[in-house]
């Protein structure tokens, strides 16, 4: 009688992948469903944390912002227009951490049974998502308190929402990536999170750097290299209007940056997910 090995790796095939992620859907639901439950757990407030963190956040922003006398739209409060940025970069900061030390921390699951590994960041980010719209009863809180209503252009933010989320899932998942094989990733990645938040437009306006004759133009090209700089003038526009424009020439530099981090993170985390099971 002959004997048979059965090897199990993942698909050589682009298309093999891509399908397996389909019959592996129960997996990603159940993974987020798991992190859902124990994301809060025995803690003193439970979920409530998810709109208890971003509003700190929100206050300690905007005091930075008075502080400092950043630039402020006419009619606009200070505090909507920095809450219109924190939740966006909040549910960035988060998807993207979370995405980042997912493969190590579900080491265990990596190493016993063969399933594509993207589910794993993916599922996180969901996860990350759900606290973004739960959280986002803060902003529609104030835009109450302050009678501010929304223009037309809200319609068009759920598209800058999945920038947001494309923008985390490519930068998370070269990370995670690197974060297998070197470990040293999980010291770096809460500095990449602290420098983003003073590099973005949260405590200020994007006005205060474009319409500057103080900043060259070289610094106004690099900061328009930050992906959620287009995200964060996309949903202050959606949110507030005319009196938040988008400045379309780093805006549109944002956005091929966020399609590049995705399409580079995919390709570097289809390239390395062989070796995860044997160096994790």
């Amino acid at each position: 009688m002959s004997k048979h090995r059965i090897v199990i790796e993942p698909g050589s095939e682009s298309a093999n992948y891509w399908k397996d992620l389909w019959n592996y859907r129960g997996l990603f639901y159940f993974l987020a469903w798991r992190d859902i439950l124990v994301r809060y757990k025995q803690t003193a407030i439970g979920i409530a944390w998810s709109v208890l963190r971003p509003l700190l956040t929100i206050f300690v922003m905007a005091f930075i912002g008075w502080l400092f006398n950043s630039n402020v739209p006419s009619g606009v409060p200070r505090i909507l227009l920095v809450t219109a940025a924190t939740l966006p970069w909040q549910f960035f900061a988060s998807a993207f951490s979370e995405a980042s030390n997912s493969l190590v921390v579900n080491s265990n699951l990596l190493t016993k049974v063969y399933f594509p590994r993207l589910i794993v960041p993916a599922s996180t980010v969901i996860v990350c998502l759900i606290d973004f719209l739960i959280s986002f009863v803060i902003l529609v809180g104030m835009m109450f308190y302050y009678k501010f209503l929304p223009g037309i252009n809200i319609i068009f933010l759920p598209l800058f929402l999945l920038l947001a989320l494309l923008t985390a899932m490519g930068t998370g998942l070269y990370i995670a990536a690197l974060n297998v094989k070197y470990r040293d990733f999980r010291y770096v990645i809460p500095f990449i999170v602290q420098f983003g938040l003073y590099v973005s437009p949260i405590a200020f306006s994007s006005s205060d750097i474009y319409n500057s004759a103080k900043i060259p133009q070289t610094v106004k090209y690099i900061y328009s290299l930050n992906p959620m700089v287009s995200v964060i003038d996309g949903f202050r526009w959606c949110i507030l209007g005319e009196a938040s424009p988008i400045y379309f020439n780093g805006f549109f530099i944002s956005i091929l940056i966020s399609i590049l981090f995705l399409f580079i993170g995919i390709l570097y985390f289809r390239k390395m997910e062989k070796s995860f099971a044997d160096v994790i």
